[in-house]
């Protein structure tokens, strides 16, 4: 342990976690590789407005059964973020505000295929597309919902299937799995809780024992704007495997913990890793599913919607929507609301999904901001005021991550590949020393595209290095 080098390549909740248990449990020769100029990965928390917002991960997800409620609930450091993402007011692009009576119909309607969906998609052969447009227009047809007018609630379900998309990191529905879905796990409890106003990197600061001034357990074992070109490994011979560098540099370990994104992997594996992967792992990197979400913050001088008003959808119109089709303003479609920000009182916050999203990182400031207030103004009847700051995500553009997070989508389950392949150890085929290692959100079977999915993983993979030194130390413990 203390003699044996790891290199942990990528600096997010999973490689910092399998970092920190590495050296909590006595390996010494431990080395993180980032090839951002921060660590955090997907977790991105900045100074905006009256203090922070997370331009990735937002919310811990659930509280039993999870790791980081586990560690952040004994500090006090969530809270639950309410009805922000219930209550909302449902627009029309005619400036229409929907009626309560039929919204909240509306609403309950697709509440109700969350819970149903659990049971119904365990025979459901299809795409989640598909059975959530049955499952809406079978309860549209109940006696009690016969008075909705069609034509909104078609608006009304195509808005929600964009709130789903961006759930599901998904283009669009009709490409997600319906059984392969029931393999993500919801944990017990609030699903919603937010950080106060300190943001997610306080998550960070828990794995590492760090006050947030330094990489606390990880102190001077980070490498920042570390880049990989290729990760040279054997499995015929117990030599060290060789991690190449955009600078020219070259390190050699004897094991590798790679936690980049899965973006990352479908880009580059077939360069990266020499020789190639195993087809199984191939077929696994291909398959899984790995999608763009991209969020949208205006701070504004002072608060001027509604009081009682925790956000509003925007539904589209079909008249209203052909006159921006194939205009400059075509990508705004996909923006499918807006939000109000815990602890940040004059912000708003959006998600804007699929190829839109991915159009909108390419953009010029002024002109997404141009195309928002087009929007905005387009939709509420009160003036709106100019934004004093803006901020939008740009996660498939950064080429390192290319996208946000996993799901499992129709071509998932046609490779039958799964997370469980993708996390499969490359070993020494005399020793079975595992030489290079999978880990992060898209390796888990039942948490992916979450934290405590990632950090799970980071501690998996750690652990298995833990267990294989342990069992050459006592070949008789338990691995």
């Amino acid at each position: 342990m203390n003699d044996s080098k790891i290199l942990v390549i990528g600096a997010g909740p999973s490689g910092i976690a399998a970092a920190t248990r590495l050296v909590e449990n006595g390996f010494q020769n431990v080395v993180l590789i980032e090839a951002e100029s921060r660590i955090g990965g997907r977790i991105h928390t900045i100074p905006f407005g009256a203090n922070v917002i997370d331009l990735g991960a937002q919310w811990c997800h659930g509280e039993k059964d999870n790791i980081v409620f586990d560690l952040a609930n004994p500090c006090n450091l969530l809270e639950s973020t309410g009805d922000v993402y219930e209550e909302y007011k449902v627009i029309r692009s005619n400036r229409q505000i929907v009626n309560e009576d039929t919204s909240n119909k509306l609403k309950t309607i697709v509440n109700e295929s969350v819970v149903r969906r659990k049971e119904d998609l365990n025979s459901y052969d299809g795409s989640l597309g598909s059975y959530l447009t049955d499952f809406f227009y079978n309860r549209l047809d109940l006696v009690e919902n016969i008075g909705i007018d069609r034509t909104i609630a078609k608006e009304f379900l195509e808005n929600y299937m964009k709130f789903e998309n961006s759930v599901e990191a998904s283009d669009t529905l009709f490409e997600v799995s319906g059984k392969s879905y029931l393999e993500y796990i919801d944990c017990e409890g609030d699903i919603l809780l937010n950080w106060k106003d300190k943001g997610y990197i306080r998550f960070l600061n828990l794995l590492l024992k760090s006050n947030g001034s330094d990489y606390g357990t990880l102190k001077e074992r980070v490498l920042l704007n570390k880049t990989v070109t290729s990760i040279n490994w054997d499995k015929t011979r117990d030599l060290q495997t060789e991690v190449v560098f955009t600078d020219g540099e070259k390190i050699s370990a004897d094991h590798v913990i790679c936690t980049v994104s899965l973006g990352v992997l479908k880009e580059k594996h077939l360069t990266m890793f020499k020789p190639n992967l195993p087809p199984s792992q191939q077929r696994a990197i291909e398959g899984i599913a790995f999608g763009t979400v991209n969020k949208i913050f205006l701070e504004f001088p002072h608060k001027f919607w509604p009081e009682d008003w925790t956000g509003f959808t925007l539904l589209w119109r079909e008249e209203d929507l052909e006159e921006i089709k194939g205009t400059d303003k075509e990508w705004l479609e996909d923006v499918f609301g807006f939000y109000i920000v815990n602890y940040q009182p004059n912000i708003l916050a959006s998600w804007i999904i699929g190829p839109h999203g991915r159009y909108m990182e390419t953009l010029e400031e002024d002109d997404i901001l141009d195309g928002l207030m087009w929007l905005l103004r387009k939709f509420l009847s009160f003036p709106v005021p100019t934004p004093s700051n803006f901020k939008t995500t740009k996660w498939y553009t950064n080429s390192n991550f290319r996208g946000s997070y996993s799901y499992r989508s129709i071509r998932t389950e046609e490779l039958d590949a799964w997370a469980d392949d993708l996390s499969v150890p490359l070993t020494v085929t005399s020793t079975g020393k595992p030489v290079l290692q999978f880990a992060g959100e898209a390796t888990s079977k039942h948490f992916y595209s979450t934290v405590h999915g990632a950090v799970e993983a980071g501690w998996r993979e750690a652990d298995r290095l833990i267990n294989f030194y342990n069992s050459a130390i006592d070949p008789n413990s338990q691995l």
